[in-house]
């Protein structure tokens, strides 16, 4: 395996100065995150989709041991040569890789040999990040490795949050916070956007996942994107006048989801005596009925749009919005660990934060699209398959991942994501 050559899709840091303490506070982050759990909570899996804290930990250790130290610090010293396919994900030019459902039978290595690990890794980092010039590519390597443990700090919020929502006693990750927001959503309104020929995709400045590239020029019509997303109150207003029992509003595909699951609300939404509920990070909370609806699959999203005599956004409309809409929503670093009212600063509010959007695009290569050579060219290029892109970031994604241009991608079916819904229109 060749990682030397500079690869496709990323921009070199500008100092390699800054690379040691991006490295530290990234790192510390994800540490961060994993302060407040037990090893007990740390271990367990709670669909194949998701993975344990703990698998978290290490295989973002995995990524720097496998891609970035083995390939370019001289006498690297593997910290134990098991890991390699205990913490592959889906790296098949790497080799072998333990079962993505069966993760969370990984009783051991314990979390303590996982930090253990994660130490290993970083005392090495240091000595090349401490030697490291931005050229041939390495910076780039380093930068992707920054990024993608920042997808991973996102995982590790809505993957435990699956796993304590199977928990009978519905336990808290951490306590509400009181802050200061809006009593109300700002009204919606519906802001135009005239036909013409755009550019999307990465420019080149900064950081970019490959899949963002090349940047290429795309036909509009005429359409009108909705000022905030869908709220939980107008959500709710969908399922009482029988959303989920009017196939007409369906996608073949989704109505036998929905009936073969029996689906009838967003995930973690529940009815108790004292009215609609929802589980959170902090625990079952009253369902805040001006706060984005969120745990929604693409198949309701687009129910909902039929619903509502509106569709879904392509990412080309969604993406010509962002890039004058300034980033102001809550993401990770705000603690909120939920959706939020809308406040209102720009024309189109929390386009960015709060909740990932789904888009009507499928996740597809743009043109010219090449991915990198060699096991890191499986980065994201192969998914490009039975996938729907989401775009904009959550209340879990930390704030310095997020740009206009960012590709997220899920099944249409997945929910277990903070993925909420904005509307469009034809003009």
């Amino acid at each position: 395996m060749n990682d030397r050559a500079p690869l496709a899709g990323l921009t070199q840091p500008t100092q390699a100065s800054a690379l040691a303490p991006r490295y530290r506070a990234i790192r510390a982050a994800t540490e961060a995150l994993a302060a407040p759990l037990s090893p007990e909570d740390c271990a367990i899996q709670s669909m194949p989709d998701a993975s344990p804290v703990k698998w978290h930990l290490a295989h973002t250790s995995w990524f720097f041991e496998t891609f970035v130290l083995e390939p370019h610090l001289p006498g690297y010293r593997l910290h134990d040569a098991a890991f390699r396919v205990l913490f592959n994900s889906y790296y098949n030019a790497v080799g072998d890789k333990h079962p993505r459902p069966q993760r969370g039978l990984l009783s051991r290595p314990s979390l303590d040999a996982v930090r253990d690990y994660r130490a290993h890794v970083d005392a090495a980092m240091a000595a090349l990040l401490a030697r490291t010039e931005p050229s041939s590519g390495l910076g780039g390597l380093i930068e992707l490795g920054f990024n993608h443990e920042q997808q991973h700090q996102e995982l590790i919020l809505t993957d435990f949050k699956h796993l304590l929502s199977c928990n009978p006693l519905k336990p808290a990750y951490a306590p509400a916070r009181v802050v200061d927001e809006p009593a109300s959503a700002a009204p919606l309104d519906w802001i135009a956007f005239r036909e013409g020929v755009v550019e999307i995709g990465h420019d080149g400045a900064g950081f970019a996942f490959d899949n963002e590239t090349p940047r290429h020029r795309q036909c509009l019509e005429a359409f009108a994107l909705a000022s905030r997303p869908v709220t939980n109150a107008e959500y709710a207003a969908f399922i009482a006048d029988g959303g989920y029992r009017q196939a007409e509003l369906w996608l073949s595909e989704g109505w036998d989801w929905v009936n073969a699951n029996g689906i009838a609300a967003p995930l973690y939404w529940e009815d108790g005596s004292s009215g609609a509920r929802q589980f959170t990070l902090q625990g079952m909370l009253p369902l805040e009925g001006d706060a984005p609806v969120c745990h929604v699959s693409l198949f309701e999203a687009d129910a909902y749009a039929r619903w509502a005599g509106a569709r879904l956004p392509t990412e080309a409309e969604w993406e010509l919005a962002a890039a004058s809409t300034p980033v102001e929503g809550r993401f990770a670093e705000d603690g909120a660990l939920r959706p939020r009212p809308a406040r209102r600063v720009a024309p189109l509010a929390q386009l960015f934060g709060d909740v990932w959007e789904w888009t009507r695009s499928a996740y597809a290569p743009y043109p010219g699209f090449r991915p990198a050579a060699g096991a890191i060219g499986e980065y994201n290029g192969k998914f490009m398959c039975n996938q729907y892109v989401l775009r904009g970031g959550s209340c879990a994604t930390p704030r310095s991942h997020i740009r206009a241009t960012y590709r997220n991608f899920f099944p249409a079916a997945a929910r277990w994501q903070f993925s909420g819904i904005r509307l469009a229109r034809d003009a």
